[in-house]
């Protein structure tokens, strides 16, 4: 494939990423704010991902291994097919919409979200020269802030449809939307990006590179830590004790989303204006530990400040702020990492391994989520959010120091 067939197929591939995100957020905050409006507790609500995040694991584990072997365009349509069905599952009458219903339809939703995910970032990839890691950075913090920030924009939409229309008429809205992409997806996107010359065996699904498999370890624990205190403690927080309606939640959390993905865009700037090195060279192992500290202090003064007798919202938000801007760097240096870390011949592989483990976080985040909120509040989760961090900054002494060490 020339260069102008890549690039023009790889913006396909981004732009099905950036649909799929919007009705990936939109949904998550429909079913949050749904079935809490029908009476479910915390841990209920996350039990209704529970599918979600453990097919997400499975997905990025065997999702790569398929995007080496029959190319990143097919894993892609699979996942946004996938997603339609599972927007389509939701729309059935109301009093048929029973947790295993939910529970599978979001199963289908975490497996259509990882191949997605795991298609658009190992494209990238293939169209940096391997001796411009500076460039690469560059444009893994675009793709990773712009999906982000339209996530965001997905937390509003499903705030703001659920308060304008009925659940399923949102939920068929959407799935409407998306099977119109998938068409265009289908008859577009026809060449084998990411197809690696060498069949990767299935013994081959497990990283044997200790950069990665250390690097994977580091973000299994951040995005745990995000998700102890962000996926469902956050919401349900906002919603019953400051008494935030569905427009404030939603628009709340979408601002907040969409502001950490332009921090994630900006991620080399930022970094290179705090960093000795050239402005357009790439970080190392030690930027992600330096990161890390700081994202670990940022949370514990916060879970501290919930103690004292300062008024509850205004730390929350000043804290969120915070922790957004710094969470985002951390997040856009470890998906520059794992991309530049990986060997270019099916590249998916350690992609998918690597998201495997940020799936697995996700999971454990969620679970804890439900489970910490509703037995020890916003501080617990704060601090045990902490407790996952300084064990990110335990890992993350072992990463590389430079990039020739990595490989």
């Amino acid at each position: 494939m020339n260069a102008s067939s890549a690039i023009k197929q790889y913006a396909i591939v981004t732009g099905n990423y950036w649909a799929f995100t919007l009705t990936d957020g939109a949904l998550r905050m429909l079913v949050v704010l749904h079935f809490h409006q029908l009476g479910y507790s915390p841990l209920e609500i996350a039990a209704l991902f529970l599918f979600y995040e453990i097919f997400g694991i499975v997905t990025n584990l065997f999702g790569g291994y398929l995007g080496a072997r029959i190319g990143l365009n097919r894993t892609m349509n699979i996942g946004l097919g996938l997603q339609v069905i599972a927007l389509a599952l939701l729309t059935v009458p109301t009093h048929w919409l029973s947790v295993p219903l939910v529970m599978g339809a979001q199963a289908l939703s975490g497996i259509a979200k990882d191949l997605n995910k795991m298609s658009a970032k190992s494209a990238i990839k293939l169209l940096v020269p391997g001796d411009q890691q500076g460039k690469l950075f560059k444009w893994i913090a675009l793709l990773t802030g712009s999906k982000n920030a339209l996530k965001g924009v997905g937390f509003f939409l499903g705030g703001a449809l659920l308060a304008l229309l009925s659940f399923k008429a949102a939920v068929l809205a959407m799935a409407t939307a998306l099977a119109l992409v998938w068409i265009a997806s289908v008859i577009l996107l026809k060449q084998d990006l990411g197809k690696a010359k060498n069949k990767p065996k299935f013994n081959e699904l497990f990283s044997k590179s200790r950069a990665i498999n250390i690097l994977s370890a580091a973000r299994l624990f951040l995005f745990g830590a995000r998700d102890i205190w962000f996926v469902v403690a956050l919401p349900v927080f906002l919603s019953s004790q400051l008494g935030w309606n569905f427009w404030w939640v939603g628009g709340f959390l979408a601002s907040w989303v969409i502001g950490y993905g332009i921090v994630q865009s900006f991620a080399p700037r930022i970094i290179g204006a705090f960093s000795s090195t050239k402005p357009d060279s790439a970080p190392a192992g030690s930027a992600a530990l330096v990161w890390a500290i700081i994202l670990t202090l940022v949370t514990a003064l916060m879970a501290f400040a919930f103690s004292t007798s300062l008024p509850v919202a205004q730390v929350l938000i000043i804290g969120l702020i915070l922790f957004g801007v710094v969470f985002a760097i951390n997040s856009s240096l470890h998906s520059y990492l794992i991309v530049s870390y990986a060997k270019d011949d099916g590249v998916s592989l350690d992609v998918g391994f690597y998201y495997m483990a940020n799936a697995m976080g996700r999971l454990i985040g969620t679970l804890l989520s439900g489970y910490v909120y509703q037995t020890g509040g916003m501080v617990a989760c704060l601090w045990t959010t902490t407790v996952f961090l300084i064990i990110v900054c335990a890992i993350s002494l072992l990463l590389p120091k430079n990039h020739s060490l990595a490989l």
